[in-house]
């Protein structure tokens, strides 16, 4: 029975993909192994977003020749964003890679796996599928407290920079109630918290709408926020989160829902970008800053609490000093409590990359993504200090990753909370936290039970 090992790079969709074809390894078979010198095959996950994550994963694939010159019979596969990115290249530039498989091509991995292991090596699958992923490539690993649904593929949005729209397609979107009963499934198994992955989650729906009538949905109309009333109502489960929505397809409709429904959590990724319409404008965001505040503005309005967390881009082409002022000062406005900044690198293929000169110095772009992170980690002190002493509800999730003696979980905000461990309290339990300390990246304090 052959065994294979999955490294994963890359987003959140990437790890839901690994863990879907895991199970259907494993449902041909196949046994994971828990090394790479142990396993008879090694696939990688990889993520095209930005340069560094192909060259990390390119690093890795070669490395793996010494490991194929020790043992012929090993097969190694690459999948992913990168994959479909430069596809056949990549069996020109790594000679002992066996199989290249695309984004739409999850479902057909053990048939290439199955071919190389009895002789046919080489094989690139890109072809494209339209449609969602078959039913069959949506499994999971049981016994999982937070679990991930991928409710939809593709993105419609062709920013100028981003690299998705050719890797992952167009948008196709799951239909509900197959939707509902994988969180069903889920939540039978013990599954409390589920997180819903799109690249343009809050667009769910709509491309299904746009190819039935042919006509622009109404602004009020929200697919994703029927999607969300009906999970709501799955029962044992507890929280619902997603990621990532897109300022202009946050309409009044998705506001209501995401405010009012008492499991979605409260805390929102809403990626930024920039906070200068004339950059938004060149990466073809299709809002601007003024909107993206009003949006904001619209859910803090209707909530006691509230979390916001984003992505930011540094260096853009062209990026001024006055560019850069604004994505700053918006920064400081909305008072992120976590953002992931990113240093601008032009991906071929995209209209950035044909279009605008990477001109902006590395030092510069070093530079101001160094002063957006020390503003984050300030502003995330400050905000996690005003939790000194407080009672939050906490997600227990178990043993901390970074320290045994402790445990973990999350607030409903997503917020990291740290504590000792308590006799009869289990992983998915969902408990009182009292904050003694905090940090700009967690809270600590002690579980308080009656």
């Amino acid at each position: 029975m052959p065994s294979f090992f999955l490294k994963t790079y890359g987003c959140q969709m990437n790890e839901r993909d690994s863990e879907a074809l895991a199970c259907l390894l494993e449902q041909h078979g196949m046994t994971p192994a828990t090394s790479e010198e142990d396993a008879d095959v090694i696939i990688l996950n990889t993520c095209s977003v930005r340069d560094q994550a192909e060259r990390k994963a390119i690093g890795k694939a070669g490395l793996l020749k010494r490991l194929k010159a020790a043992k012929p019979e090993l097969v190694i596969g690459i999948i992913g964003c990168m994959a479909q990115n430069r596809g056949e290249d990549l069996l020109a530039e790594l000679p002992h890679l066996d199989f290249v498989a695309g984004t739409d091509r999850l479902a057909v991995v053990p048939d290439l796996i199955e071919q190389a292991l009895s002789g046919r090596r080489r094989q690139a699958d890109l072809a494209r599928d339209a449609g969602p992923t078959p039913a069959e490539a949506n499994g999971h690993q049981p016994g999982s407290i937070s679990a991930m649904i991928s409710v939809m593929r593709g993105c419609d949005q062709f920013c100028s920079y981003c690299i998705v729209p050719h890797t992952r397609g167009r948008e196709h979107s799951r239909p509900i109630p197959e939707i509902v009963a994988e969180a069903t499934r889920l939540a039978a198994a013990g599954t409390r918290e589920i997180l819903l992955l799109g690249q343009n989650i809050t667009a769910y729906g709509l491309a299904e709408i746009r190819r039935q009538d042919q006509s622009r949905p109404s602004s009020d109309v929200s697919p994703f926020a029927d999607l969300l009333e009906a999970l709501n109502d799955v029962p044992g489960l507890a929280r619902i989160r997603f990621t990532s929505p897109h300022v202009g397809f946050m309409n009044d409709r998705f506001v209501d829902a995401v405010c009012r429904l008492p499991k979605v959590c409260k805390a929102f990724h809403v990626p930024l970008q920039s906070g200068s319409d004339r950059t938004l404008a060149m990466m073809r965001r299709s809002y601007t800053a003024a909107e993206y505040r009003d949006r904001i503005a619209a859910i803090r309005s209707r909530l006691p609490e509230v979390a916001f967390s984003t992505d930011v881009i540094v260096g853009f082409p062209t990026e001024t000093d006055e560019d850069f002022r604004r994505t700053r000062e918006l920064m400081a406005e909305i008072a992120f409590d976590m953002a992931y900044i990113f240093r601008y690198s032009p991906r071929t293929g995209t209209k950035a990359a044909e279009k605008f000169p990477d001109d902006v110095p590395e030092d510069v772009k070093h530079e101001r993504n160094q002063l957006l992170l020390d503003d984050l980690e300030q502003a995330a002190a400050v905000r996690n200090r005003s939790f000194q002493g407080r009672v939050l509800e906490v997600l227990v999730e178990g043993v901390s990753k970074r320290n045994p003696d402790r445990w973990t979980g999350r607030s409903d905000l997503n917020k990291t909370c740290n504590f000792a461990p308590v006799a009869g309290l289990e992983p998915g339990a969902l408990a009182p936290f009292r904050v003694l300390r905090t940090s700009a990246n967690s809270l600590v304090g002690e579980i308080v039970l009656a």
